[in-house]
């Protein structure tokens, strides 16, 4: 990201992302945000980030660029004509080990991929042991963390913020595991296996 910025992370956005990380827990997952710069001229400026697109779930898919552009155009291309000025403004990613912590360098080289396209850009880091307390009830803390331009966790110097738009999120979350919500999730890999599924997951949060 560049200037000083705040991420306000909607509840459809959040509920996703988690859901494709549970979905794929000995797997590294990852996904776009999606959003609008709200307030730039604000100090800090407020990203809001409304909903998220999940996009692989096999380790091995990650590096490679051609099917991240692909991705990155089509997203780019369905939101654009929603007419609400929505864009591609991160990426987040979700290690297999539980006790990982640390942002994995291909996961670097697509939040420096995404930063030429939106400078504001984040790249938000799932807290696996924060996820598991999450669904079980007992956090409403963000299960996510955000990182700085040079991707390390940002927030220690008050030079970033993340918060969730609704204080119930994590309460939502829940509910959905509860009814396992996650098997129904579709990522951008499990499209291009089967160009039926489809990578919007449209009524998933229904």
């Amino acid at each position: 990201m560049g200037a000083e910025c705040r991420y306000e992370v909607a509840q459809a956005a959040y509920v996703k992302l988690a859901l494709h990380a549970l979905k794929h827990p000995s797997a590294a997952v990852n996904g776009l945000l999606v959003g609008r710069l709200v307030e730039p001229s604000s100090t800090p400026a407020v990203v809001s980030v409304v909903d998220a697109v999940p996009l692989s779930h096999h380790p091995h898919h990650l590096p490679l660029l051609p099917t991240l552009e692909l991705a990155l155009t089509l997203v780019e291309d369905h939101f654009a004509t929603q007419g609400e000025g929505l864009a591609v403004v991160g990426y987040y990613h979700a290690n297999p080990r539980r006790d990982d912590a640390d942002l994995a360098p291909v996961a670097k080289r697509v939040g420096d991929h995404i930063f030429r396209y939106f400078p504001r850009s984040a790249v938000l880091l799932v807290d696996n042991k924060k996820l598991e307390e999450a669904v079980m009830g007992k956090s409403r803390e963000p299960v996510v963390q955000d990182s700085s331009k040079s991707w390390r966790q940002a927030g220690s110097d008050g030079s970033s913020q993340l918060a969730l738009k609704e204080p119930s999120t994590n309460v939502v979350l829940a509910d959905h595991v509860t009814t396992k919500k996650w098997e129904k999730i579709v990522d951008f890999d499990d499209h291009l296996d089967d160009i039926s599924k489809d990578w919007l997951n449209p009524g998933l949060l229904d």
